[in-house]
């Protein structure tokens, strides 16, 4: 591992999140928000590692504005932030009320203490600790607020060019007594008024590459080419696309997808429609040493 790389990105992540929360207003465009956040990435030297997710209310992940995006910022609005240095990736995420919510903001306190403990209790045991233990710790926070963990969202290893690798990290007990080896990872814990579970919903206009076979479309296989150079393994999205290639780019990354080129990511809601909030950091473990990259 590059700990040079990163440390990097884990201090562009923590600049990066300080300057969305200055431009992240209610009825501000989503689109506008996120170009403004991908844009100071690499301002600041970085890139991002995946579109930034602006995910709403019941929506608990893979939310990003499409071009032609018209959505205003509202409700209780999730910020999931990634940056990459030469492939090393720092991945955090915040949470905020834009309708002065009393339940928006126990929500997000309560996902930010579960994170907190989960870390502080990953410091004090550091490649000891179980996944069960961590999972425990969060579930156990969250629920004594009453609320509830979803169950069927991680936290996640990271490797080079690689955002999900490895082992998951749960946010409730699962008794795993596998331990949290030296390594790099996101621990991020959603809570959330409703049952606690998540659907795959509408299309998210996310994709990864999953396959290089070559397309018919020669625009289509140029969008390919491109993306694998410029993105590799890692997430990109339509709108990113669209500003390199043009509007008929939507009809090519429609080809690509049909060709078994390119995993679509579908957004994902609590199934009960109730509102979550989520929190993030970014540890990198050494053995008894524990870094927390984001913060």
């Amino acid at each position: 591992m590059d700990k040079e790389r990163i440390l990097k990105a884990g201090q562009i992540a923590k600049q990066v999140v300080d300057y969305a929360k200055t431009i992240t207003k209610k009825d501000v465009p989503l689109l506008e928000i996120s170009e403004k956040i991908e844009f100071k990435i690499i301002e600041l030297g970085g890139r991002p590692a995946f579109p930034v997710n602006l995910s709403t209310n019941e929506i608990a992940a893979h939310y990003t504005p499409t071009i032609e995006d018209k959505t205003l910022a509202s409700g209780l609005l999730k910020i999931d932030i990634g940056v990459h240095v030469d492939g090393w990736i720092a991945d955090t995420a915040f949470s905020i009320d834009l309708e002065n919510s009393k339940e928006n903001k126990q929500l997000i306190q309560t996902a930010e203490q579960a994170l907190e403990n989960a870390i502080e209790l990953i410091k004090q045991k550091s490649s000891e600790t179980t996944l069960g233990e961590i999972g425990q710790i969060i579930q156990k926070t969250i629920e004594l607020q009453k609320f509830s963990p979803i169950t069927n969202l991680t936290g996640h290893g990271m490797e080079q060019y690689d955002l999900h690798a490895g082992i998951s990290i749960p946010n409730i007990d699962t008794k795993q007594s596998q331990k949290i080896d030296s390594g790099l990872y996101a621990i991020e814990p959603f809570s959330t008024t409703g049952s606690g579970k998540v659907k795959d919903g509408k299309p998210s206009e996310i994709y990864l590459i999953k396959d290089t076979k070559t397309p018919r479309s020669q625009l289509a296989r140029e969008i390919l080419e491109y993306a694998l150079q410029e993105y590799q393994t890692l997430p990109f999205c339509s709108r990113w696309i669209i500003r390199k290639f043009g509007a008929k780019a939507k009809i090519a990354l429609k080809q690509l997808e049909e060709n078994s080129n390119l995993h679509h990511f579908k957004q994902l809601a609590e199934v009960s429609g109730a509102k979550v909030a989520q929190a993030e950091h970014t540890l990198l473990i050494e053995g008894e040493k524990v870094i927390v990259t984001t913060n």
